[in-house]
């Protein structure tokens, strides 16, 4: 999932007075607390310095949505709330407008993210929790996509390994509660090709597969993380006005299988197909390949804009 479709409103600027009602300096500045209704239909209320938004206030937009917190200099920036208008939210620290620092989002379909945020994207330390089936995604992100040492954690097991670019890969392992690992490790398969357009030629979407190795007892296991890394490309201080797109994409697709669209391959919760594996002695175990899997980040801004408008 991409946090690039999750925009601000842009709040109307410094120079677009509008209306106002309160106190001011002796250079007729607005100063101390105020209330305005912006040529655009939006409103503040809440502390003023010198002419700029600065200190407590509330910004209403014309859409639904508003903002509960802190400013510096018409910035948000400090702790503060941001209700989008499909009734998503986050809460936690803000820097130059962007959300920056710890916080939560809580999404329109009740799933939660907490942890680190760097330039308006899940970055650093988090996790995801997907309220319908309870999975959980714990571990790195970079650039809003999980990214390092990670557990995706179920209810009767969990996966353990690292992720890159939103897919497991290399060495891990699975933990079952019934007191066995399964290792192996994700390897990429060869991407086949697929016509786009006329003598123009895309790579499809490479899929990680999972080749299991062996069964052992538990063991502890310890992530080993990365460094963190900085985004290379950090949004801009002013978003564009109109692409509010009702907040952060949810991430609606659950811990997944056999997932076509650039995830590792796993089944979806439900589906009926199994792995039978054996130990030396012979004895046969079977699991579920429906709870293998790793959290699935996609992109849905495009149908979050829709809340916009």
């Amino acid at each position: 999932m991409s946090d690039l479709g999750s925009e601000e409103l842009e709040e109307e600027g410094e120079n677009d007075l509008g209306e106002y009602e309160g106190e001011r300096n002796e250079a007729g500045e607005r100063h101390g607390h105020g209330r305005a209704r912006l040529p655009n239909g939006d409103t503040y209320e809440g502390s003023y310095a010198h002419g700029k938004r600065h200190g407590q206030g509330t910004y209403k937009f014309k859409n639904g949505a508003r903002y509960i917190g802190e400013y510096v200099g018409n910035k948000k920036h400090g702790q503060g709330i941001f209700i989008y208008p499909d009734g998503s939210r986050y809460e936690g620290e803000w820097a130059n407008d962007l959300r920056h620092g710890h916080g939560i989002y809580y999404y329109v379909n009740n799933d939660t993210y907490t942890g680190d945020w760097f330039a308006h994207q899940r970055h650093g330390q988090g996790t995801y929790v997907y309220m319908e089936t309870g999975s959980k995604y714990v571990g790195t992100w970079v650039n809003g996509q999980q990214e390092g040492a990670a557990e995706l954690i179920h209810l009767n097991h969990r996966y353990q390994g690292k992720f890159f670019n939103k897919n497991p890969v290399g060495p891990g392992k699975y933990v079952f509660d019934i007191g066995c690992e399964q290792h192996g490790e994700y390897r990429l398969t060869d991407a086949e090709r697929v016509d786009e357009e006329e003598e123009e030629e895309s790579l499809a979407t490479v899929i990680p597969k999972w080749k299991a190795t062996k069964i052992t007892e538990l063991a502890l296991w310890t992530p080993t993380l990365v460094e963190e890394q900085s985004p290379v490309d950090v949004p801009g201080q002013e978003e564009a006005l109109g692409t509010e797109g009702g907040g952060e994409a949810v991430d609606e697709t659950q811990p997944p299988t056999d997932v076509s669209d650039g995830e590792a391959e796993f089944m979806r919760p439900g589906e009926e197909d199994t792995d039978v594996f054996r130990e030396e002695n012979g004895e046969e175990f079977r699991f579920d390949n429906a709870d293998q899997g790793n959290a699935s980040f996609e992109d849905d801004d495009t149908r979050q804009s829709d809340a916009l408008d």
